[in-house]
């Protein structure tokens, strides 16, 4: 640690300010200014991550930053806008050094980059407990062209982005679960990283704004984000469990213990796409989404009704009435 503690100016200037996008004023203002492109609508979302809840003390600083943003992005993708900027709220624990915030700020450069969204402003404190920090992201949508979870429709074709249940099983992965002994060593792998750093589907952004009639992110259980999301559209779900997509190292976990399973429906930190698409826009959107190296998986149908979706297996069929990660 230094012998010299930093002032926030010195703090911000040495960590942030290389991170500030245009409009930011290189972080010397009190505020940032932004104009959306003519003829857009701005989309704001917001996320704040608190240690021992969101990411564990042990997690490496640039793999919390790169959540911070990327759980972010991760909305507005699903909302059909681009990202544009975000604001950063950090509040440091005491025993913070300079050395754990460089990895940070590297951390939340790359994922900026990676992202292509520019750090605008943000404020730095200090906290009194654990660390806490909480983003603000800012995307433009084209003029009344926002994707909302509310509008599925019966009959549309329900899909979802990349694979379901990787970051819950790598979470429980860090406790020593009896089945990790039947992993392979890639598997564990893929898994931890899911965990870590999330991939937010900011590239299907135009995708699912051209086909999608409604979709949100997964980032509390595929369950349960899709109970939310048929609930306000006033609609259900039928749902093949065969179809929800795993990864090959999901499987390996599912096999060594199939309850497992129910975890990767039901746990959360995917931050994958989850939309309802018309059935005549369906070639075209798989088609799409693969053209930007996304893989979209068809897993069922909006039906009639208000009862909780159902997940349909080989010989039975599942109602997940709980099945969403609660934060409460």
């Amino acid at each position: 640690m230094s012998s010299h503690r930093l002032t926030e100016s010195e703090l911000i200037a040495r960590f942030f300010a290389p991170l500030a996008g245009e409009g930011a004023l290189g972080l010397k203002d009190d505020a940032a200014s932004f104009s959306p492109e003519p003829g857009h609508d701005l989309v704001l979302t917001t996320d704040a991550l608190v240690e021992s809840v969101h990411f564990l003390p042990e997690d490496s600083p640039a793999s919390i930053a790169r959540k911070a943003l990327g759980v972010n992005v991760s909305d507005l993708a699903a909302k059909g806008a681009e990202p544009a900027g975000f604001l950063l709220s950090l509040a440091l624990p005491e025993g913070w050094t300079e050395e754990w915030l460089a990895q940070f700020a590297e951390g939340l450069g790359e994922a900026s980059r990676d992202f292509v969204c520019p750090l605008l402003g943000g404020d730095t404190v200090k906290a009194m407990g654990a660390l806490t920090l909480s983003v603000t992201a800012i995307g433009q949508v084209p003029m009344g062209r926002i994707v909302r979870r509310t509008n599925a429709e019966i009959g549309d074709v329900i899909c979802v982005s990349g694979t379901i249940g990787d970051a819950a099983l790598g979470l429980r992965l860090r406790k020593d679960p009896a089945w990790s002994e039947s992993l392979s060593r890639e598997a564990k792998a893929h898994l931890a990283d899911r965990y870590l750093h999330p991939q937010p589907r900011h590239r299907l952004a135009r995708i699912v704004r051209d086909h999608a009639h409604a979709a949100m992110d997964v980032s509390d259980g595929l369950a349960g984000d899709l109970a939310k999301m048929m609930r306000v559209s006033g609609v259900s779900a039928d749902i093949e469990a065969e179809s929800v997509p795993l990864s090959p190292a999901a499987r390996e976990a599912i096999k060594a213990d199939p309850s497992l399973f129910d975890l990767a429906l039901t746990g959360g930190d995917d931050y994958e796409i989850l939309c309802t698409v018309p059935e005549k826009k369906l070639d075209s959107f798989l088609k799409e989404a693969d053209s930007v190296g996304v893989m979209m998986s068809a897993i069922g149908r909006v039906v009639q009704g208000r009862e909780t979706p159902v997940f349909r297996m080989k010989n039975s069929e599942r109602r997940y009435n709980a099945g969403s990660f609660s934060h409460f």
